[in-house]
């Protein structure tokens, strides 16, 4: 098929679009906040950082308009290489912050590792989008060239021997990652996308790997390594067979026997035995008597179960009403879709509110099934995959255009990160003023938020934001709808204390949806990050 417009020459500089231009506005207004409240040596890394990403990100989209990319990325969005790029950093440097307030120095120290691992991933992202664009960008290799130098020579100064080291081990999974899945995977990631999420997953698999190999070290919760475990495994699992079936064909009853068989061999002789080995105790029974510990715990996986067979009917309803409607091509509306955003909201503010390490471990098992569920609709593992394909595929957008079906994920994901992210050695207590709202980020942001910015925006939502077709009146009611929520989080979660910091709560919820109008990123993901990084701040 040929194009009807052409491609820029290779010389020539596509002019930035005003939406990515208001996006970077947003994340400069995020990082220079974060400089404000921390105002380190660290921060003004962050802050070079910051000005190289969105230079690099300029020269990502010439080559996503061209086509010249390596690896085949969503093509429905720009890089998102400068958003992408500051959440690890930006995360570290609070974290840093609030365990060196609560006097814990391994923390702090953890919070200073996370920052420069996520510096120095973003670092090779722009060397990597540097040295396959020709003609090569004098002007950016310059500017990428001394954020580099000021952001090595203040961590050579600041990590440790070991420290380095652990960077330099999370780099390098990352490096393998992006060559593995980008290639297995094409069409389902943008570059900033992909720098998140394999950054992170890099990130999970190093720390596995390192309090593995320092079992007598370990005085963690067991909870923690349980999230440990599953991420890593079923990251593991869906690189094994994807390499399998590579070779053999999947949609046959003996594939879908032996992917149940090797599934159970991996869970049952891999798995299991590694969080065995973390934990000291049998795993299965560890996590029978974790969930029914109390009666408040029974309750609430009753409740939650209740909420799982609504979702399942809501997915059933709609694809019988498609299977009644004349035309082939039905898809779900918006507001349909945003059914789920309302179940996982009252899932979510429960567990929050009553059991925060049962919210943890559950949300967890969710996305181990989550993640399972997507390799048996991939591979059309029999029974259930030709059935997964047909129910979901009703509920797909823009954003699922390459062969995995990623946007459910992204909500858990979305949810939980504030759940898991929280330092809990640091915060033994309940977290004093505006950072009482962090284990909330995730529902404000992505439950409340864009449900209520993507409801009212495409009903009655006229005036549009320039350069994007996401409305004033979506963006304003987004923010009154979070406003309400968090005066509603007062009255029924005693724990919360906001000191007064009103004038922070509003800026940074404003913040965060402003980035939702502009960013064609995963709003999913990105905006409950950015809002627990301003309300750990």
């Amino acid at each position: 098929m040929t194009r009807k417009c052409a491609a820029p020459a290779a010389g020539a500089a596509a002019p930035l679009s005003g939406s990515v231009l208001a996006e970077a506005a947003v994340v400069f207004a995020v990082v220079l906040s974060i400089h404000a409240a921390v105002w380190d040596r660290y921060s003004w890394c962050a802050v070079a950082l910051a000005v190289q990403a969105f230079y690099v990100q300029y020269k990502w989209d010439r080559l996503l308009q061209q086509g010249s990319a390596v690896f085949q990325f969503r093509m429905s969005a720009n890089s998102g290489l400068l958003p992408a790029s500051m959440v690890m950093p930006l995360l570290g440097l609070v974290m840093k912050e609030r365990c060196l307030a609560a006097q814990n120095p391994y923390f702090e120290r953890f919070g200073i590792v996370v920052a420069a691992t996520g510096m120095a991933v973003a670092l090779f992202s722009s060397v990597l989008a540097l040295g396959i664009t020709r003609p090569m960008p004098t002007n950016t290799c310059v500017i990428s060239g001394l954020a580099g130098g000021v952001i090595v020579y203040i961590m050579k100064h600041s990590l440790s021997v070991g420290e380095v080291i652990e960077v330099l081990e999370v780099l390098l999974i990352f490096v393998y990652l992006n060559m593995i899945l980008l290639y297995l995977l094409p069409r389902c990631f943008t570059p900033g996308e992909a720098l998140l999420v394999l950054g992170g997953i890099s990130f999970v698999l190093n720390q596995l790997i390192k309090r593995s190999l320092s079992v007598a070290e370990n005085q963690g919760d067991p909870v923690d390594f349980f999230l440990l475990v599953v991420v890593v495994g079923m990251v593991l699992m869906g690189i094994f067979f994807s390499m399998l079936f590579a070779f053999m064909d999947s949609d046959t009853w003996a594939s879908s026997i032996f992917f149940h068989l090797m599934s159970c061999v991996l869970g049952l002789g891999v798995v299991l035995p590694w969080l065995h080995r973390l934990i000291r105790r049998n795993p299965l029974l560890w996590l029978l008597q974790f969930l029914f510990q109390t009666d408040t715990r029974i309750y609430l996986l009753a409740y939650w179960s209740l909420l799982a067979a609504l979702a399942c009917l809501v997915v059933l309803y709609q694809n019988a009403k498609r299977s009644s409607s004349e035309s082939k091509k039905h898809q779900a509306p918006t507001i349909t879709r945003k059914y789920f955003h309302f179940i996982v909201v009252a899932t979510y503010i429960p567990g929050i509110i009553f059991d925060r390490p049962l919210l943890y471990v559950a949300a967890t098992v969710c996305l181990a099934v989550f993640i399972f569920l997507e390799y048996v609709r991939y591979f059309r593992i029999k029974p259930l995959g030709h059935l997964l394909r047909s129910l979901l595929s009703l509920f797909l957008d823009e954003r699922d255009s390459g062969p995995l079906i990623l946007t459910h994920i992204y909500l858990l994901l979305g949810m939980s990160l504030p759940i898991w992210l929280i330092p809990r050695p640091c915060t033994q207590d309940n977290l004093p003023g505006v950072r009482a709202l962090v284990p909330y980020a995730g529902v404000l942001a992505v439950g409340v938020g864009d449900t209520v910015a993507s409801i009212f925006g495409s009903t009655m939502g006229e005036i549009r934001w320039p350069g994007t077709k996401k409305t004033f009146e979506g963006t304003m009611t987004s923010i009154f709808a979070q406003i309400i929520s968090v005066v509603l989080i007062l009255i029924f979660d005693t724990g919360v204390d906001l000191n007064y910091s009103y004038a922070w709560i509003l800026g940074s919820i404003s913040t965060v949806s402003l980035l939702e109008a502009y960013t064609t990123q995963i709003d999913n993901l990105l905006l409950p990050l950015y809002l627990l990084i301003l309300l750990m701040a």
